[in-house]
């Protein structure tokens, strides 16, 4: 039973903190490809000029339909908000070709 309980603490712990792996994380964005912002509503800032599709990680589950299968930007303001929304993101066939973290004063 205590072998149990570790292996799930262990999963669990990889799926918060372990980093998705062959993303790039850069900080300019390239013209071709749809921005999805999944920072929560009070978090997200007005600095982005083009148009961003904002879904925050909460409600990724609800609206992953409306999120197109091609080059999507991520745009999160945690390391922990990467690490889940990348895997959903991921484990739904949504192709995520970069990331951008913008980081909030809190």
């Amino acid at each position: 039973m205590l072998i149990i309980i570790f292996v799930i603490l262990v999963l669990f712990t990889y799926k918060l903190y372990v980093p998705v792996k062959d993303i790039p994380c850069q900080k300019n964005e390239v013209q071709d490809a749809i921005l999805l912002d999944i920072r929560a509503f009070n978090h997200k800032c007005d600095d982005v000029d083009k148009e961003v599709l904002n879904i925050p990680y909460a409600y990724l589950k609800r609206f992953n339909e409306v999120i197109p299968h091609e080059n999507i930007h991520v745009i999160a303001s945690d390391k922990l908000e990467v690490n889940l929304g990348l895997r959903f993101l991921i484990g739904k066939g949504i192709k995520v070709t970069r990331l951008v973290i913008v980081f909030v004063n809190r």
